[in-house]
């Protein structure tokens, strides 16, 4: 296809993508939408909030933290915070990282009602939905309609504030993929976005090691060598990014700013966790007070352990691909880590598949297996709320109780296969960013990646 054709060709994708994107934005909002609106108590909570917000499936937690966060009362975020003895938040903390309590904030400023929160939050974060669509389009083409369509936008575009840490995300992955710059450089942006990531939701902070060794081993440059300087640069970048950002807010106020940090330490695995760690192994421990605490306790110290054991086998996976291929396929490496991580951490919000949906659309996985998990997911996303709504009522537990653990197990099993398919994968639309490079051994000669469906 001549090049001028291509290029109008991957332009209308991306448009495509932008428009189809926007609308499931749109239907995503309507659906929260449905918990919010007049009547409103003397707080501007919506009166039907609490009524409709799981026999409806329209809860979010934006919605939600309108209260109890000092939000409603335009506090700027971790100042003048702490955290109780008892681990309830006060003076305008919020329990995320400070990038994101300043996006809650900015949310808040024209609003006075939970309705208003959830309306102009929804105008802030749709942006970075969209440019996340855009990305995707230009690295993956096609499959990109997976984001932009698929049931985890719909479902959780406006759950949470998460679109603005996948977009940091996928930025990092777009901009080492376009060589408009030297490796080096290139490498110091993805980590500059990912330390920004780190401040909105933590996880793309993981992403930093798998992006040093790729920059350390040459990237997929033909004949490069190994860079200890530029992958001590990169290393920089993220560390720099994050105490950029962090210190002032530390200074400013440390009790608030560490409190956010304390809350999720303290954070109980429970029946609203939707993890592994309930639904397996808590049926283990007698029940009582005695029993939780034990579970709880074990918990604290094998999902670390766990999280971590993950984090290395994915690292050691890649540098298998690397003498294998001659590249270190850190993508692949970084959506295996995060596996790891949604698998054994003590919580799995249902928003957090919106964290795995660009690994799904990057790499090359059947998509058989990505059906089957968007079932799973669809499972919690729908049924948790349902669930809760019959413990409410307690009418219907049972059956939805087995919807709810097939979505848990369902999960967790794929997440599993996804750990280790993940390191091994092709990337789609693969590009000469991408392509094996020749290695410098003559001890062994580099295979092409596997080929797969663009």
């Amino acid at each position: 296809m001549p090049n001028g054709r291509r290029v109008t060709r991957r332009a209308a994708l991306a448009t495509a993508v932008l428009l189809l994107c926007g609308l499931t934005l749109v239907l995503g909002y309507l659906n929260k939408a449905r918990c919010a609106g007049a009547p409103f108590y003397p707080n501007g909570r919506s009166a039907v909030f609490d009524t409709a917000k799981d026999a409806e499936v329209c809860y979010s937690d934006i919605q939600f933290l309108w209260l109890g966060r000092d939000i409603d009362n335009h506090v700027f975020p971790y100042i003048d915070g702490a955290i109780t003895p008892d681990g309830a938040l006060i003076g305008g903390v919020v329990e995320y990282p400070v990038l994101s309590g300043v996006l809650m904030w900015l949310g808040a400023i024209p609003a006075h009602t939970d309705a208003d929160f959830l309306r102009w939050s929804a105008l802030l974060l749709a942006p970075f939905a969209l440019l996340t669509a855009w990305m995707l389009a230009r690295l993956a083409g096609g499959a990109a309609l997976l984001w932009a369509i698929g049931t985890p936008l719909m479902l959780y575009a406006f759950h949470n504030w998460e679109l603005p840490v996948v977009c940091t995300a996928v930025a990092a992955v777009y901009v080492v993929a376009v060589p408009r710059w030297s490796l080096r450089t290139r490498g110091v942006v993805a980590a500059v976005l990912l330390g920004l990531g780190f401040c909105l939701k933590l996880y793309p902070g993981i992403f930093v090691l798998p992006l040093l060794a790729y920059v350390l081993t040459g990237g997929a440059e033909p004949g490069a060598r190994r860079d200890v300087r530029g992958a001590l640069l990169t290393g920089a970048a993220a560390a720099g990014t994050v105490v950029l950002v962090n210190l002032p807010f530390a200074l400013a106020g440390f009790e608030g700013w560490r409190a956010s940090f304390a809350f999720q330490q303290l954070r109980r695995a429970d029946i609203t966790t939707n993890s592994l760690w309930y639904w397996g192994l808590r049926p283990l421990y007698p029940a009582g007070a005695a029993g939780e605490e034990n579970f709880q306790h074990t918990v604290s110290i094998a999902s670390p352990l766990l999280i971590l054991a993950s984090f290395a086998l994915a690292l050691w996976l890649g540098w298998r691909r690397l003498r294998s291929t001659g590249v270190y396929p850190w993508v692949g490496v970084s959506g295996a880590m995060l596996c790891g991580f949604l698998l054994f951490h003590k919580v799995h919000s249902p928003q957090y598949t919106l964290w795995l949906v660009p690994f799904l659309v990057l790499l090359v996985v059947p998509w058989w297996l990505v059906g089957a998990y968007l079932v799973a997911d669809v499972a919690i996303g729908v049924g948790v709320f349902r669930y809760f709504y019959a413990l409410g009522t307690g009418a219907g537990v049972e059956p939805l109780e087995n919807v709810v653990q097939f979505g848990v197990w369902g999960r967790a099993v794929l997440l599993a296969v996804f750990l280790v398919l993940f390191v091994r994968a092709a990337q789609r639309d693969d590009r000469a960013t991408y392509a094996p490079r020749a290695t410098a051994s003559p001890s062994r000669t580099p295979r092409p990646a596997p080929a797969g469906p663009r």
